[in-house]
């Protein structure tokens, strides 16, 4: 197990957000493919930010309460993401999982958004990897 890295876990299948896209866009984004969470990134896949269904959720009530038509991501998105490198270990990234922090990371590789690390994958792969249900607690256990 310790030699899980982040890019043996990662998800690289869903498009990241790019900056102006509408935060309707977003949220159907978001829905289809069942995560919290997206990076927002420029033409050449560089890290902007990331954007999450409670930043939409606020962003589009205050928006529609007013009538100010359609935000785009640009105005809700946190622009200083926590990113992690496809090296790292499965077992570090694990160790710093908490509350308050993100449910998804970017996986930047050189400067580009290369996918994305989600608790599930991390939490599935710890599963697999450690001991199988059922067995028993101590080696000599007959129960």
């Amino acid at each position: 197990m310790c030699a899980l890295r982040v890019a043996d876990v990662m998800s690289n299948h869903i498009a990241p957000i790019r900056c102006g896209t509408p935060l309707t866009k977003v949220v159907k984004a978001l829905l289809e493919n069942h995560i919290s969470g997206l990076p927002v990134v420029d033409a050449s896949r560089r890290l902007l930010g990331f954007v999450s269904e409670q930043d939409c959720i606020h962003a589009l009530l205050v928006s529609n309460y007013h009538c100010e038509g359609d935000p785009i991501v640009d105005d809700v998105m946190f622009r200083e993401p926590l990113s992690m490198s496809p090296g790292t270990s499965i077992v570090d990234l694990a160790q710093q999982l908490g509350a308050g922090k993100p449910k998804v990371y970017p996986v930047v590789d050189h400067g580009k958004l290369i996918g994305i690390v989600t608790r599930s994958a991390i939490l599935e792969h710890l599963v697999k990897a450690g001991c199988s249900v059922g067995t028993p607690r101590f080696a000599n256990s007959d129960d």
